[in-house]
């Protein structure tokens, strides 16, 4: 078998007897220079190894929008005026007993609200509570309006005083937002700068959100429950959790361990392709902080990746020196013809997987950029410590004869085939009927995974955090502000320009109030806030709070007077802008969807635009999800389109023929179309954190094609059958490939049982497109040779595809 399988002459056993000169010239310049470049590798290791102890977990706010879509820069724009609308946290501080009319309360609210206020990177001007003086009442008095904080500096506690803040919180007309409906609980508004106005430091979500959490076990024992949420908690609770997580991953790369010993039975190569491949995870590591980077909890899953397409490259030459020594001849030259052999399809699979990583550079979002090239650079030197150090060290090591030995002992000849049962039965699908029959079980999945994942949708599909567990502390809190509190935690800001001093223009407030009526009337609309209905609830307070007179006064020197009670977050300065702010009942894909379309039907109209008057999108937390998703959405097909024209790209350069890239890149198609119906059917929306990993399993499962084809039409060049050719790809590259493909599903569906939900949802859908891709290699593959690749397509002795 080794004389067709193989471009070499039999067995050498004594190094005397091998020429150095044979080989191309990569491989002379390599292995007659072994030491020195195992030096620079050990020296390589060592340095970035150094460089990865300075590696920093963290996230940015700013990194995961994307700055260039217009709802975005309209929200920069406004930045001075909206910053408070961005990355904030909410806080619902909930008494236990009784409602929030106590001193007691009161009191523990005043330390708490300290105690935030003095945390790095708040943005203390515009933090918010009950104790804030930006806080403020307005009513009605005899000389007209007053306003006021609502806890001023004459409260003393006592029962008069808990009275009239009472009254102050009625009068602010913000019940259901400013305090729970029921009275047990008060919000705090604390956003966030992304670094701090005193020391510049980065904010540190994961500092943030231990300190947050340590406040709330503070008080939890004093009758105080705080519930917290926002984007900064859920990006700190998962960082926190990474203990957790590398936990999941030590086991994935313990099971990955343990199946590739139980093949070799080789400790000494099983270790070395496991180091071969950590090696790499080092050195990608060691690049982050020279770069400038941070591993980000979405971006933490790259390194594993890295390390299961390092295992099964590195399994693949393993197996092949393992084979040679096998065969008797020695490491040195065992290594040298499984690189000559396998150097060529890994070179093109890793390139190709690089190039296939680099395309989501493309996607204008700074965190999937980064991710992308941490992933092609982590890829990309797999070739240096997969395809190119591991075969130099196992031509020092070798391998135990036992496993070497071990190897061969149901090899076959070139002759003979080896009556194994899984063989046999991968076998048949060289044949017509199996083949038929396999095409048209994979037309039917196609078609039926075609119908299920056009139902896949843009952004999140379940209220609070779906990163997290319905169960967690965070899901909890967001449940329980959804259910005491008008105004939700998902606030969309409608911004309004007008000219100098027309904030209070009559036609302003007018087209706001038309707008927020509409706004209303939509069930995904909690509530609505502007300076509109602001207007509106002061006519009706002076004239002694009759509700019919809820309604604008068309007498501009009547609404003049009510600038002077106007707050920051109402009207900037100069009276140029006014924010309007809808409150969703939750940020999913479809309400952002039908509030957005609401929203632009009612811009569209000419009458509600003007040459100085312009209402435009969006600002706050659901507006810059809305733009993110938009985004995404445009990039998700483009970005498939892209992956799969680099790979068909990679492939025709390698096979130099159409039917041979159809017969790899069909079973990677089919793959994406069931990855994208298991989506739908987990409930898993396309967003920032899962975009990316759909060009990741295109990128591995390339990997299987390029190893099984290779070897197949190798064969078949030399005269072989499909159906020999493909026997012998079995019992040579096939088998390993079975091998990683079943050993790396293994490995990531534990990833079900994480506490972090994006890592189970990643465990299984990483865990689907490695056994598809595997089955589709090791299925489809040979179904679809036996029609594209037929025998008439290879000459005796010519060793190109006839008619390519």
């Amino acid at each position: 078998m080794a004389s067709n399988i193989d471009d070499h002459a039999p067995a050498i056993s004594e190094i005397v007897d091998f020429d150095h000169g044979s080989g191309s010239l990569v491989e002379r310049l390599l292995f007659n220079n072994r030491p020195v470049i195992l030096l620079m590798c050990l020296l390589a290791t060592l340095f970035f190894g150094f460089e990865a102890m300075h590696v920093k977990l963290n996230a940015s706010f700013e990194k995961m929008i994307p700055t260039h879509q217009p709802f975005i820069q309209n929200f920069y724009k406004h930045y001075d005026d909206l910053q408070s609308q961005g990355n904030a946290i909410r806080i619902a501080v909930q008494a236990d007993q009784g409602t929030i009319i106590n001193a007691h309360y009161l009191e523990m609210l005043k330390e708490i609200n300290d105690k935030i206020y003095l945390l790095p990177n708040v943005d203390r001007a515009y933090m918010t509570s009950l104790w804030t003086p930006a806080t403020r009442w307005v009513a009605v008095v005899s000389d007209g309006l007053s306003s006021g904080p609502v806890i001023d500096g004459q409260y003393d506690g006592s029962p008069a005083q808990l009275a009239v803040v009472a009254q102050n919180i009625a009068k602010t007309g913000r019940v259901g937002e400013l305090v729970s409906n029921d009275y047990t609980s008060s919000m705090m508004y604390v956003p966030l700068l992304q670094y701090d106005g005193l020391t510049g430091e980065k904010l540190d979500y994961g500092k943030l959100a231990t300190e947050l959490n340590q406040i709330r076990a503070q008080y939890a024992t004093q009758g105080i429950t705080l519930h917290i949420i926002g984007f900064a908690m859920v990006v700190g609770d998962m960082i926190n959790s990474i203990g957790k997580i590398l936990i999941f991953f030590a086991v994935s790369a313990l099971i990955a361990t343990g199946m590739l010993f139980w093949f070799t039975r080789c400790v000494r190569s099983t270790l070395l392709v496991v180091a071969a491949s950590l090696v790499a995870v080092v050195w990608q590591m060691g690049f982050l902080p020279l770069l400038g980077f941070e591993l980000t909890p979405y971006s933490v899953l790259v390194p594993f990746l890295v390390f299961a397409i390092g295992m099964s490259h590195g399994a693949q030459k393993m197996n092949g020196v393992m084979q040679d020594i096998g065969r008797g001849a020695h490491p040195l030259v065992a290594a040298r013809y499984t690189f000559r052999r396998l150097f060529l399809a890994g070179f093109a699979a890793l390139v190709c997987d690089a190039s296939s990583f680099a395309v989501l550079l493309t996607i204008r979002i700074e965190a999937i950029r980064e991710l992308a090239l941490l992933a092609s650079i982590g890829v990309g030197i797999l070739i240096f410590t997969n395809l190119i150090m591991l075969p130099m060290t196992l031509s020092y090591t070798g391998v135990s004869k036992s496993a070497a030995i071990r190897s061969l002992r149901n090899e076959g000849t070139a002759t003979e085939r080896v009556d194994n049962w899984l063989w046999n039965l991968l076998d048949k699908f060289t044949t017509k009927r199996y083949a038929i029959l396999a095409i048209a079980l994979a037309g039917v999945l196609g078609v039926v995974g075609l119908y299920v994942g056009r139902n896949v949708q843009v952004g999140d599909l379940n209220k609070g955090a779906p990163e997290l567990r319905q169960s967690s502390q965070y899901n909890q809190d967001n449940a329980y502000i959804i259910k005491h509190y008008t105004t939700s935690s998902d606030t969309l800001v409608v911004m309004v320009d007008t000219p100098p001093g027309d904030c209070i223009a009559y036609s302003t407030l007018s087209t706001l109030s038309n707008l927020e009526w509409q706004l209303d009337q939509m069930p995904q609309v909690q509530s609505t806030s502007s300076l509109g209905s602001f207007a509106s609830q002061l006519t009706m307070l002076i004239t002694e709070n009759s509700p019919k007179w809820y309604e604008l006064v068309k007498n501009q020197a009547f609404l003049g007077d009510f600038t002077e009670h106007l707050s920051a977050t109402q009207a900037n300065f100069d009276c140029t802008f006014v924010p309007l702010y809808v409150s969703l009942t939750d940020h999913k894909a479809k309400t952002l969807d039908a509030v957005i379309s609401k929203i632009q039907a009612f811009i569209a109209n000419p009458h509600n635009q003007g040459p100085d008057f312009k209402i435009s999108l969006a600002g706050g937390n659901a507006g810059i999800e809305a733009a993110t998703n938009i985004v995404i959405e445009q990039a998700n097909h483009m970005m498939l389109l892209l992956v799969y024209s680099t790979v068909i790209l990679f492939c025709f350069i390698v096979f130099r023929s159409w039917r041979a890239v159809l017969c790899a890149v069909l079973p990677l198609v089919l793959t994406s179309i069931l990855a994208q119906a298991l989506m739908v059917w987990l409930g898993i929306g396309i967003k920032v954190a899962t975009l990316p990993v759909m060009a990741l399993g295109v990128g591995i499962g390339v990997d299987y094609a390029l190893y099984v084809l290779g070897i197949v039409i190798k064969q078949l060049r030399d005269g072989a059958t499909l159906s020999q050719a493909y026997h012998r790809t079995l019992l040579f590259t096939g088998k390993v490939v079975l091998l990683t493909g079943f050993t790396l599903a293994a490995g990531v569906v534990t990833w079900v049982f994480a506490p972090i939900k994006f890592q189970a949802d990643m465990g299984l859908l990483l865990s689907f497109m490695f056994l598809w891709n595997m089955l589709g290699a090791m299925v489809l593959l040979p179904s679809l040779a036996y029609f594209l690749l037929p025998p008439r397509l290879f000459p005796k002795g010519n060793g190109k595809l006839a008619g390519h």
